[in-house]
Protein backbone atom coordinates (compact mmCIF):
# COMPACT_ATOMS: atom_id res chain seq x y z
CA UNK A 1 0.00 0.00 0.00
CA UNK A 2 1.62 3.61 -1.26
CA UNK A 3 2.58 5.59 2.15
CA UNK A 4 0.16 8.67 2.09
CA UNK A 5 2.28 10.64 4.69
CA UNK A 6 5.98 10.94 6.15
CA UNK A 7 6.79 10.13 9.41
CA UNK A 8 9.71 12.45 11.94
CA UNK A 9 10.68 8.81 13.58
CA UNK A 10 11.76 7.91 10.20
CA UNK A 11 12.34 11.57 8.57
CA UNK A 12 15.50 12.14 11.21
CA UNK A 13 18.38 9.99 11.08
CA UNK A 14 21.94 9.46 12.83
CA UNK A 15 22.49 6.96 9.70
CA UNK A 16 25.58 7.90 7.13
CA UNK A 17 25.48 7.78 3.64
CA UNK A 18 28.45 5.52 2.96
CA UNK A 19 28.73 4.12 6.35
CA UNK A 20 25.78 1.99 6.80
CA UNK A 21 27.61 -0.55 8.18
CA UNK A 22 28.87 1.44 10.94
CA UNK A 23 25.67 2.68 12.54
CA UNK A 24 25.76 3.15 15.50
CA UNK A 25 24.38 5.10 18.37
CA UNK A 26 26.54 8.55 19.35
CA UNK A 27 29.49 7.91 21.79
CA UNK A 28 30.72 11.90 21.51
CA UNK A 29 29.14 14.82 23.08
CA UNK A 30 28.23 16.21 19.84
CA UNK A 31 25.23 14.78 18.01
CA UNK A 32 25.53 13.34 14.36
CA UNK A 33 24.18 16.18 13.11
CA UNK A 34 26.55 18.51 14.65
CA UNK A 35 29.33 16.34 13.13
CA UNK A 36 28.12 16.47 10.02
CA UNK A 37 28.23 20.54 10.35
CA UNK A 38 31.65 20.36 11.66
CA UNK A 39 32.86 17.89 8.74
CA UNK A 40 31.51 21.13 6.55
CA UNK A 41 33.06 23.51 7.78
CA UNK A 42 36.84 21.59 7.62
CA UNK A 43 36.58 20.85 4.29
CA UNK A 44 38.08 22.25 1.34
CA UNK A 45 35.54 22.54 -0.72
CA UNK A 46 33.56 24.89 1.99
CA UNK A 47 36.79 27.18 2.28
CA UNK A 48 36.89 27.71 -1.38
CA UNK A 49 33.40 29.52 -1.29
CA UNK A 50 35.25 32.51 0.04
CA UNK A 51 36.73 33.14 -3.19
CA UNK A 52 33.06 32.43 -4.96
CA UNK A 53 30.71 35.05 -5.72
CA UNK A 54 27.40 35.64 -4.19
CA UNK A 55 25.84 38.89 -6.15
CA UNK A 56 28.60 41.63 -6.54
CA UNK A 57 32.25 41.15 -7.81
CA UNK A 58 35.09 40.00 -5.47
CA UNK A 59 37.28 41.29 -4.12
CA UNK A 60 36.33 44.93 -3.82
CA UNK A 61 36.96 48.14 -1.45
CA UNK A 62 33.71 47.49 0.62
CA UNK A 63 33.26 43.98 1.33
CA UNK A 64 30.52 42.26 0.52
CA UNK A 65 28.63 38.97 0.49
CA UNK A 66 30.86 35.84 -1.16
CA UNK A 67 29.34 32.48 -1.10
CA UNK A 68 31.03 31.11 2.43
CA UNK A 69 29.56 34.73 4.13
CA UNK A 70 25.98 34.02 2.46
CA UNK A 71 26.34 29.90 3.46
CA UNK A 72 27.45 30.53 7.18
CA UNK A 73 24.50 33.19 7.55
CA UNK A 74 22.13 31.10 5.99
CA UNK A 75 23.15 28.42 8.57
CA UNK A 76 22.60 30.62 11.42
CA UNK A 77 19.19 31.75 10.52
CA UNK A 78 18.45 27.57 9.59
CA UNK A 79 19.40 26.87 13.08
CA UNK A 80 17.35 29.96 14.37
CA UNK A 81 14.22 28.69 12.31
CA UNK A 82 14.69 24.89 12.82
CA UNK A 83 15.47 25.60 16.60
CA UNK A 84 12.32 27.35 16.67
CA UNK A 85 10.07 24.76 14.97
CA UNK A 86 11.45 21.92 16.76
CA UNK A 87 10.56 24.19 20.06
CA UNK A 88 6.79 24.06 18.70
CA UNK A 89 6.85 20.32 17.39
CA UNK A 90 7.84 18.91 20.47
CA UNK A 91 5.23 20.49 22.29
CA UNK A 92 2.79 19.18 19.63
CA UNK A 93 4.33 15.75 19.48
CA UNK A 94 5.21 14.75 22.94
CA UNK A 95 6.60 10.88 22.50
CA UNK A 96 7.14 11.76 18.61
CA UNK A 97 10.89 11.62 17.19
CA UNK A 98 13.97 11.66 19.74
CA UNK A 99 15.92 14.14 17.42
CA UNK A 100 13.33 16.59 17.28
CA UNK A 101 15.54 18.70 19.11
CA UNK A 102 18.35 18.43 16.45
CA UNK A 103 16.04 19.88 13.70
CA UNK A 104 18.20 23.28 14.09
CA UNK A 105 21.43 21.54 13.89
CA UNK A 106 20.40 19.36 10.73
CA UNK A 107 19.12 22.93 9.07
CA UNK A 108 22.17 24.50 9.70
CA UNK A 109 24.43 21.95 8.50
CA UNK A 110 22.43 21.16 5.20
CA UNK A 111 22.19 25.43 4.98
CA UNK A 112 26.19 25.22 5.03
CA UNK A 113 26.60 22.72 2.23
CA UNK A 114 23.48 24.25 0.25
CA UNK A 115 25.60 26.20 -2.03
CA UNK A 116 28.39 23.64 -2.25
CA UNK A 117 27.68 22.26 -5.86
CA UNK A 118 27.57 26.07 -7.18
CA UNK A 119 30.39 27.30 -9.60
CA UNK A 120 32.75 30.18 -9.71
CA UNK A 121 30.92 33.75 -10.46
CA UNK A 122 27.23 33.43 -9.42
CA UNK A 123 24.56 32.73 -11.14
CA UNK A 124 25.64 33.29 -14.42
CA UNK A 125 28.63 30.27 -13.67
CA UNK A 126 25.40 27.97 -13.82
CA UNK A 127 23.80 29.88 -17.01
CA UNK A 128 27.41 29.03 -18.54
CA UNK A 129 27.58 25.46 -18.19
CA UNK A 130 24.51 24.93 -19.45
CA UNK A 131 24.22 27.24 -22.50
CA UNK A 132 27.42 25.95 -23.23
CA UNK A 133 25.64 22.84 -24.27
CA UNK A 134 22.53 23.91 -25.26
CA UNK A 135 23.64 26.95 -27.33
CA UNK A 136 27.28 25.41 -28.34
CA UNK A 137 28.40 21.99 -28.57
CA UNK A 138 25.00 20.07 -28.55
CA UNK A 139 25.45 18.11 -31.52
CA UNK A 140 29.36 16.74 -30.60
CA UNK A 141 28.28 16.08 -26.76
CA UNK A 142 24.83 14.70 -27.41
CA UNK A 143 25.49 11.64 -29.91
CA UNK A 144 27.98 10.44 -27.76
CA UNK A 145 25.34 10.05 -24.52
CA UNK A 146 23.56 7.19 -23.82
CA UNK A 147 20.01 8.47 -23.11
CA UNK A 148 18.21 11.57 -22.73
CA UNK A 149 18.71 12.44 -18.93
CA UNK A 150 22.48 12.43 -19.31
CA UNK A 151 21.47 15.21 -22.15
CA UNK A 152 18.99 17.37 -19.59
CA UNK A 153 21.57 17.07 -16.82
CA UNK A 154 24.30 19.18 -18.80
CA UNK A 155 21.73 21.68 -20.98
CA UNK A 156 19.59 22.47 -17.27
CA UNK A 157 22.85 22.50 -15.54
CA UNK A 158 21.88 22.71 -11.67
CA UNK A 159 24.18 23.98 -8.36
CA UNK A 160 21.53 22.42 -6.33
CA UNK A 161 22.05 18.77 -7.85
CA UNK A 162 25.85 19.17 -7.96
CA UNK A 163 25.62 19.64 -4.58
CA UNK A 164 23.95 16.59 -3.76
CA UNK A 165 27.04 14.97 -6.02
CA UNK A 166 29.68 16.25 -4.52
CA UNK A 167 28.50 15.28 -1.25
CA UNK A 168 27.97 11.69 -2.16
CA UNK A 169 29.75 11.29 -5.16
CA UNK A 170 33.41 8.78 -4.61
CA UNK A 171 35.74 10.53 -6.31
CA UNK A 172 38.93 8.89 -8.15
CA UNK A 173 40.87 7.65 -4.52
CA UNK A 174 38.49 8.88 -2.19
CA UNK A 175 36.22 7.20 -0.11
CA UNK A 176 32.91 5.51 -0.75
CA UNK A 177 30.12 7.68 0.63
CA UNK A 178 31.64 11.21 -0.35
CA UNK A 179 31.42 13.22 2.73
CA UNK A 180 29.60 10.36 4.18
CA UNK A 181 27.10 12.92 5.97
CA UNK A 182 24.04 11.31 7.54
CA UNK A 183 20.86 10.92 5.75
CA UNK A 184 18.93 13.75 6.94
CA UNK A 185 20.90 16.25 6.63
CA UNK A 186 21.23 14.74 2.46
CA UNK A 187 17.77 15.09 1.74
CA UNK A 188 17.38 18.71 3.05
CA UNK A 189 19.49 20.07 0.67
CA UNK A 190 17.73 18.37 -2.10
CA UNK A 191 15.10 21.66 -2.78
CA UNK A 192 13.90 19.73 -6.05
CA UNK A 193 13.31 15.91 -5.68
CA UNK A 194 13.33 14.81 -9.06
CA UNK A 195 15.53 14.20 -11.90
CA UNK A 196 16.13 16.34 -15.34
CA UNK A 197 13.80 14.85 -17.39
CA UNK A 198 10.74 15.95 -15.07
CA UNK A 199 12.26 19.72 -14.71
CA UNK A 200 10.32 21.31 -17.24
CA UNK A 201 11.01 24.67 -18.74
CA UNK A 202 12.04 25.79 -15.66
CA UNK A 203 15.65 23.63 -15.89
CA UNK A 204 15.14 22.94 -11.93
CA UNK A 205 16.00 19.67 -10.77
CA UNK A 206 17.28 17.97 -7.48
CA UNK A 207 19.96 14.66 -8.83
CA UNK A 208 21.45 13.90 -11.87
CA UNK A 209 21.11 10.88 -13.34
CA UNK A 210 24.48 9.73 -11.82
CA UNK A 211 22.98 10.01 -8.09
CA UNK A 212 19.54 8.90 -9.17
CA UNK A 213 20.10 5.73 -7.57
CA UNK A 214 21.78 7.99 -4.39
CA UNK A 215 18.61 9.92 -3.54
CA UNK A 216 16.38 6.29 -4.10
CA UNK A 217 18.17 5.32 -1.13
CA UNK A 218 18.23 8.47 0.44
CA UNK A 219 14.38 8.73 0.34
CA UNK A 220 13.61 5.28 0.97
CA UNK A 221 15.78 5.18 4.08
CA UNK A 222 14.00 8.47 5.41
CA UNK A 223 10.50 7.11 4.27
CA UNK A 224 10.42 10.33 1.81
CA UNK A 225 6.88 9.53 -0.18
CA UNK A 226 6.48 9.67 -3.96
CA UNK A 227 4.68 13.51 -4.63
CA UNK A 228 1.27 13.26 -4.62
CA UNK A 229 0.81 15.04 -8.06
CA UNK A 230 3.43 12.80 -9.81
CA UNK A 231 4.42 9.20 -9.36
CA UNK A 232 8.78 10.40 -11.15
CA UNK A 233 8.94 12.74 -8.38
CA UNK A 234 9.38 12.22 -4.92
CA UNK A 235 7.85 15.15 -2.01
CA UNK A 236 9.89 17.49 -0.34
CA UNK A 237 11.72 16.04 3.03
CA UNK A 238 10.19 18.75 5.40
CA UNK A 239 13.67 20.10 6.39
CA UNK A 240 14.13 21.40 2.95
CA UNK A 241 11.01 23.79 3.10
CA UNK A 242 13.07 25.41 6.20
CA UNK A 243 16.46 25.73 4.45
CA UNK A 244 14.93 27.09 1.32
CA UNK A 245 13.25 29.82 3.88
CA UNK A 246 16.45 30.67 5.69
CA UNK A 247 18.11 30.98 2.13
CA UNK A 248 15.44 33.30 0.35
CA UNK A 249 15.33 35.41 3.99
CA UNK A 250 19.10 36.01 3.35
CA UNK A 251 19.75 36.45 0.24
CA UNK A 252 16.79 38.75 -0.23
CA UNK A 253 17.25 40.86 2.82
CA UNK A 254 21.55 40.94 2.88
CA UNK A 255 21.44 41.89 -0.67
CA UNK A 256 19.35 44.92 -0.03
CA UNK A 257 22.23 45.78 2.91
CA UNK A 258 24.99 45.09 0.30
CA UNK A 259 23.21 47.38 -2.11
CA UNK A 260 23.44 50.38 0.56
CA UNK A 261 26.88 49.45 1.47
CA UNK A 262 27.70 50.36 -2.43
CA UNK A 263 25.41 53.14 -2.12
CA UNK A 264 23.16 51.41 -5.30
CA UNK A 265 20.61 52.11 -2.49
CA UNK A 266 20.66 55.37 -0.56
CA UNK A 267 19.89 55.24 3.10
CA UNK A 268 16.15 56.67 2.78
CA UNK A 269 15.76 54.00 0.19
CA UNK A 270 16.69 50.84 1.98
CA UNK A 271 15.29 52.00 5.30
CA UNK A 272 11.69 53.11 3.25
CA UNK A 273 12.32 49.05 1.93
CA UNK A 274 12.83 47.55 4.74
CA UNK A 275 10.76 49.29 7.42
CA UNK A 276 7.53 47.97 5.23
CA UNK A 277 7.98 44.60 7.03
CA UNK A 278 6.42 46.34 10.40
CA UNK A 279 3.57 47.95 11.75
CA UNK A 280 3.35 51.21 13.28
CA UNK A 281 4.09 50.11 16.75
CA UNK A 282 7.04 48.35 15.72
CA UNK A 283 8.45 50.89 13.91
CA UNK A 284 7.90 53.29 16.88
CA UNK A 285 10.50 51.03 18.73
CA UNK A 286 13.02 51.23 15.63
CA UNK A 287 12.77 54.44 15.63
CA UNK A 288 13.31 54.91 19.43
CA UNK A 289 16.60 52.81 19.05
CA UNK A 290 17.75 55.03 15.99
CA UNK A 291 18.08 57.96 18.70
CA UNK A 292 20.66 55.87 20.57
CA UNK A 293 23.07 55.76 17.13
CA UNK A 294 23.53 57.74 14.26
CA UNK A 295 25.82 56.22 12.01
CA UNK A 296 23.85 55.36 9.32
CA UNK A 297 25.54 51.32 8.48
CA UNK A 298 24.52 51.19 12.02
CA UNK A 299 21.00 51.95 11.58
CA UNK A 300 20.26 49.75 8.52
CA UNK A 301 22.12 46.78 10.44
CA UNK A 302 19.93 47.01 13.16
CA UNK A 303 16.59 47.18 10.83
CA UNK A 304 17.99 44.44 9.07
CA UNK A 305 18.31 42.03 12.00
CA UNK A 306 14.77 42.91 13.18
CA UNK A 307 13.22 42.02 9.75
CA UNK A 308 15.08 38.76 9.77
CA UNK A 309 13.73 38.14 13.16
CA UNK A 310 10.27 38.91 11.56
CA UNK A 311 10.87 36.58 8.93
CA UNK A 312 12.39 33.48 11.43
CA UNK A 313 8.79 33.86 13.23
CA UNK A 314 6.96 33.81 10.53
CA UNK A 315 7.96 30.99 8.43
CA UNK A 316 8.22 28.72 12.16
CA UNK A 317 4.76 30.04 12.23
CA UNK A 318 3.61 28.54 8.75
CA UNK A 319 5.56 25.73 9.44
CA UNK A 320 4.14 24.59 12.03
CA UNK A 321 0.66 25.63 11.05
CA UNK A 322 1.06 23.38 7.75
CA UNK A 323 3.13 20.63 9.08
CA UNK A 324 0.38 18.08 8.05
CA UNK A 325 0.25 19.40 4.58
CA UNK A 326 4.35 19.21 4.37
CA UNK A 327 4.33 15.62 6.07
CA UNK A 328 1.76 14.37 3.29
CA UNK A 329 3.60 16.40 0.33
CA UNK A 330 0.50 18.50 -0.05
CA UNK A 331 2.02 21.86 0.72
CA UNK A 332 2.69 24.25 -2.46
CA UNK A 333 5.17 26.89 -2.84
CA UNK A 334 7.92 28.04 0.10
CA UNK A 335 7.39 29.48 3.64
CA UNK A 336 7.96 32.61 2.67
CA UNK A 337 5.37 32.32 -0.02
CA UNK A 338 2.51 31.78 3.07
CA UNK A 339 3.74 34.95 5.59
CA UNK A 340 1.15 37.44 6.76
CA UNK A 341 0.68 39.71 3.96
CA UNK A 342 2.26 42.86 5.13
CA UNK A 343 5.34 40.66 5.60
CA UNK A 344 4.98 39.17 1.55
CA UNK A 345 4.28 42.51 0.41
CA UNK A 346 7.14 44.04 1.96
CA UNK A 347 9.59 40.97 0.59
CA UNK A 348 8.16 41.11 -2.49
CA UNK A 349 8.99 44.48 -2.98
CA UNK A 350 12.61 44.45 -1.97
CA UNK A 351 12.85 41.49 -4.57
CA UNK A 352 11.34 44.10 -7.49
CA UNK A 353 13.87 46.51 -6.23
CA UNK A 354 16.50 43.84 -6.44
CA UNK A 355 15.72 42.50 -9.89
CA UNK A 356 15.74 45.85 -10.91
CA UNK A 357 18.60 47.82 -9.15
CA UNK A 358 20.86 45.20 -8.07
CA UNK A 359 20.71 41.83 -10.25
CA UNK A 360 20.95 44.67 -13.22
CA UNK A 361 23.51 46.52 -12.05
CA UNK A 362 26.67 47.37 -13.80
CA UNK A 363 28.51 45.65 -11.21
CA UNK A 364 26.71 42.49 -11.51
CA UNK A 365 26.40 42.52 -15.47
CA UNK A 366 30.17 43.10 -15.88
CA UNK A 367 31.07 39.66 -13.86
CA UNK A 368 28.38 37.59 -15.57
CA UNK A 369 29.54 38.67 -18.67
CA UNK A 370 33.29 37.70 -17.30
CA UNK A 371 31.58 34.43 -16.44
CA UNK A 372 30.06 33.51 -19.18
CA UNK A 373 33.37 33.88 -21.60
CA UNK A 374 35.87 31.80 -18.77
CA UNK A 375 33.44 29.39 -18.14
CA UNK A 376 32.60 28.44 -21.62
CA UNK A 377 36.42 28.85 -22.64
CA UNK A 378 37.72 26.64 -20.06
CA UNK A 379 34.71 23.84 -20.62
CA UNK A 380 35.72 24.24 -24.68
CA UNK A 381 39.49 23.68 -24.06
CA UNK A 382 38.88 20.60 -21.43
CA UNK A 383 36.18 19.07 -23.51
CA UNK A 384 38.33 18.81 -26.70
CA UNK A 385 41.64 17.49 -24.72
CA UNK A 386 39.96 14.87 -22.92
CA UNK A 387 38.50 14.09 -26.10
CA UNK A 388 42.09 14.11 -27.82
CA UNK A 389 44.30 12.70 -24.96
CA UNK A 390 46.87 12.11 -26.84
CA UNK A 391 47.69 15.34 -28.57
CA UNK A 392 50.58 17.20 -26.77
CA UNK A 393 48.47 19.79 -26.18
CA UNK A 394 45.98 17.90 -24.33
CA UNK A 395 48.40 16.46 -22.28
CA UNK A 396 49.21 19.63 -20.87
CA UNK A 397 45.96 20.66 -20.19
CA UNK A 398 45.10 17.22 -18.16
CA UNK A 399 48.13 17.49 -16.42
CA UNK A 400 46.86 20.12 -14.24
CA UNK A 401 43.76 18.55 -13.39
CA UNK A 402 43.79 17.46 -9.91
CA UNK A 403 43.85 13.38 -9.87
CA UNK A 404 40.59 12.63 -7.93
CA UNK A 405 38.76 14.22 -11.65
CA UNK A 406 38.77 11.37 -13.89
CA UNK A 407 38.88 12.96 -17.76
CA UNK A 408 39.66 9.42 -18.58
CA UNK A 409 36.40 8.14 -17.72
CA UNK A 410 35.44 5.38 -20.25
CA UNK A 411 31.98 6.93 -21.17
CA UNK A 412 31.05 10.45 -22.33
CA UNK A 413 28.54 11.20 -19.54
CA UNK A 414 31.29 10.32 -17.02
CA UNK A 415 34.18 12.40 -18.74
CA UNK A 416 32.32 15.52 -19.52
CA UNK A 417 30.83 15.37 -15.63
CA UNK A 418 34.15 15.21 -14.29
CA UNK A 419 35.68 18.55 -16.33
CA UNK A 420 32.52 19.90 -15.08
CA UNK A 421 33.11 18.57 -11.24
CA UNK A 422 36.80 20.20 -12.27
CA UNK A 423 35.26 23.52 -13.52
CA UNK A 424 32.36 24.11 -11.05
CA UNK A 425 34.90 23.31 -7.85
CA UNK A 426 37.22 26.18 -9.02
CA UNK A 427 36.99 29.86 -7.15
CA UNK A 428 36.75 32.78 -9.19
CA UNK A 429 40.50 33.61 -8.76
CA UNK A 430 41.44 30.41 -9.92
CA UNK A 431 38.80 29.93 -12.97
CA UNK A 432 40.10 33.46 -14.37
CA UNK A 433 43.85 32.58 -13.71
CA UNK A 434 43.38 28.99 -15.35
CA UNK A 435 41.72 31.36 -18.30
CA UNK A 436 44.45 33.55 -18.90
CA UNK A 437 46.70 31.24 -19.13
CA UNK A 438 45.39 28.90 -21.85
CA UNK A 439 44.64 31.89 -23.53
CA UNK A 440 47.94 33.51 -23.51
CA UNK A 441 46.81 36.63 -21.73
CA UNK A 442 49.15 35.85 -18.52
CA UNK A 443 52.36 34.53 -19.46
CA UNK A 444 54.84 33.71 -16.92
CA UNK A 445 58.13 35.91 -17.34
CA UNK A 446 60.68 34.53 -19.51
Amino acid sequence: MKQSTMQWETLLSTKRFGMEAYHKKDTEDRSEFQRDYDRLIFSSPFRRLQNKTQVFPLPGSVFVHNRLTHSLEVACVGRSLGTNIAHQLSILHQKSSNFLPEIGSIVSAACLAHDLGNPPFGHSGEKAIASFFSEGNGSFIKERLENETEWNDLIFFEGNANSLRLLTHQFKGRRYGGFAMTYSTLASIVKYPYSSVECGKKGKFGFFESEKATYEQIAMELGIIKSPVSDKKYARHPLVYIVEAADDICYQIMDIEDAHKLKILSTEQTKELLLQFFDTERKKRIYETWKLVDDSNEQISYLRSSVIGKLVSECARVFVENEQQILSGQFSGSLIDHIEPVCKNAYENCSTIAVKKIYKSQEVLDIEVAGYKIIQTLLDEYIKASFQPNKSYSKLLLDRVPSQYDMYAPSTYEKIQAIVDFISGMTDIYALDLYRKITGMNLPSL
